[in-house]
């Protein structure tokens, strides 16, 4: 693994570090790349019982991707490639927590939305600022999956106003398991209570839900034309390189 993605393992948790605070932890390929062979790695681990996801600096759980890394691809192969390191985090067999202190947008909150529990410090903040950043769009299962978590109207707020959520605000809809000045003793405390719980219930129950939620948050068909339209488009253009020359963008 990498500098950009620290990996520790012990006592039956396996802990990631977004580890680029210079970029407010921003996910790269290779940070992706390297999460989704962990994913596979810890499908068959029955040694494990829960993984934790944090980001370094104080600062950021992360503030998105890498934006320069759309720039030589597919971007819409790219954002399906990403959904499936995404369905594949969620689809994981341990207890996946997210210990977001700080920022905590755009593919931050996709991955942390995709995490089975989330536990953030009173400053931190979440959102999908991207109508008024980059002019993208998220694939389907994706904005799906954050209505799951924090209600279609807190959803529709995110996205169509390009609003940040507070801390408290998603703690009052359920969003958050709890707010903490000490995030570390917290997710101390929820792993104390998943090594002394069942290992087959906890198992059964993800099966269960992970079920539903692939009925209910699956993309429509013609998600991939929509996605094509965005990112082949004027706005999306114009985002990358306002965002590249620390601009305000400029769209149509």
């Amino acid at each position: 693994m990498s500098d950009e993605l620290l990996i520790e393992r012990g006592d039956g948790v396996v802990t990631v570090t977004f580890h680029r605070p210079e970029r407010r932890n921003a996910f790269t390929r290779a940070m992706y790349a390297e999460l989704r062979e962990l994913c596979a790695q810890l499908q068959d681990a029955d040694d494990v019982r829960a993984l934790v996801l944090r980001g370094a600096g104080g600062k950021a759980f992360a503030a998105g991707n890498e934006i320069s890394d759309f720039l030589d691809t597919d971007a819409v192969a790219y954002e399906n490639w990403i959904r499936e390191l995404l369905e594949a985090l969620h689809a994981l067999p341990q207890v996946t927590i997210a210990a977001v202190d700080g920022v905590c947008v755009g593919g931050g909150l996709a991955v942390a939305t995709h995490c089975d529990l989330r536990i953030a410090t009173p400053a931190s903040r979440f959102g999908y600022p991207i109508a008024r950043t980059l002019g993208n769009a998220l694939s389907a299962s994706v904005v799906y999956r954050c209505a799951a978590v924090f209600g279609e109207s807190l959803t529709r707020e995110m996205l169509l106003t390009s609003r940040l959520l507070a801390a408290d605000r998603a703690y009052a809809v359920g969003a958050l398991l709890a707010v903490t000045d000490d995030l570390d003793a917290e997710v101390d405390t929820v792993l104390d209570g998943l090594r002394a719980a069942s290992g087959v219930t906890l198992r059964a129950t993800k099966a269960q839900l992970l079920a539903r939620a692939r009925v209910a948050e699956a993309s429509p068909r013609e998600d991939d034309v929509l996605l094509r339209e965005v990112y082949t488009g004027p706005d999306f253009a114009e985002g990358v390189r306002a965002f590249l020359a620390k601009e305000k963008p400029a769209f149509r």
